[in-house]
């Protein structure tokens, strides 16, 4: 990287960092001048001091674990089912003909909607909310890669087959990397939707994870350990992301090597 690349990328760090602490500035100002009672709005300092009393009370460790796992298996789930089946609809004209109209009727019916099924017949302990977070995930990973296996350029699959290559190595070879940066969309995709799941899964007869942490604050009225739900739950977004990020650039590395190619 030039030297001109870096100075203009820490820049933007820089520009990032300052818009950060102009924000937080912002929110310390308006409730200690009393322009919002911090009855309502609790400034930065309060919800980082609520922070530290759950860590080294250790209910924060406990409350994290516990919708890390729920997002995880929600999450996991809904990338391996939707990702096979993605591949086979987008692969398999016949069988999109027959699976689609049955999911497309599904996929109108809102997760939110449904959870009272799932409570129904999985019981309200933690499969009714797993079952919850997969169903919000799955859709966009199954729709972004149908889209990407579709949207592979019939030109390199010709050219494979012309030259001998089987089905099964186009595919393998050609069809797979080409959707892989579709994919990986809606794997991010399903990442944000994972965690505003998690919030209401939690919300609903649970007893950990800090979507329960977020909504027993607010019944009981500890308003700086409700902000700190939020902005915890606001952070485990973003760290899934970044995560999801980094998986997608070390399996789409030679995407990089085309880029400088290019």
């Amino acid at each position: 990287m030039s030297a001109r690349k870096r100075s203009l990328r820490l820049g933007e760090h820089v520009l990032g960092l300052a818009g950060i602490a102009a924000f937080l500035l912002l929110w310390e100002a308006v409730p200690r001048l009393g322009i919002v009672s911090q009855a309502y709005l609790s400034p930065p300092s309060q919800v980082a001091e609520a922070i530290w009393q759950l860590l080294a009370s250790g209910a924060l460790a406990k409350h994290l674990a516990a919708s890390l796992q729920r997002s995880l298996y929600g999450l996991a789930l809904a990338i391996g089912l939707g990702v096979t089946l993605g591949l086979l609809m987008g692969w398999f004209a016949r069988f999109e003909t027959v699976v689609d109209p049955i999911l497309q009727l599904f996929r109108q019916t809102s997760a939110f909607a449904l959870f009272p099924v799932f409570i129904l017949f999985l019981g309200i302990g933690e499969l009714s909310k797993v079952a919850l977070i997969f169903w919000a995930s799955f859709w966009p990973v199954l729709l972004s890669t149908i889209s990407g296996v579709r949207q592979v350029d019939p030109l390199l699959i010709h050219s494979a087959r012309s030259m001998g290559a089987s089905r099964a190595f186009v595919f393998r070879k050609v069809v797979l990397p080409a959707a892989a940066p579709s994919i990986f969309t809606g794997i991010r995709l399903a990442g944000t939707y994972c965690v505003t799941a998690l919030v209401a899964a939690e919300m609903i007869g649970a007893h950990s994870g800090l979507g329960f942490l977020t909504l027993n604050a607010q019944e009981v009225f500890q308003i700086p350990t409700m902000y700190a739900g939020i902005l915890l739950l606001a952070l485990l977004g973003l760290a899934m992301n970044y995560a999801l990020a980094l998986v997608e650039r070390r399996l789409t590395r030679w995407r990089r090597g085309l880029t400088l190619n290019a």
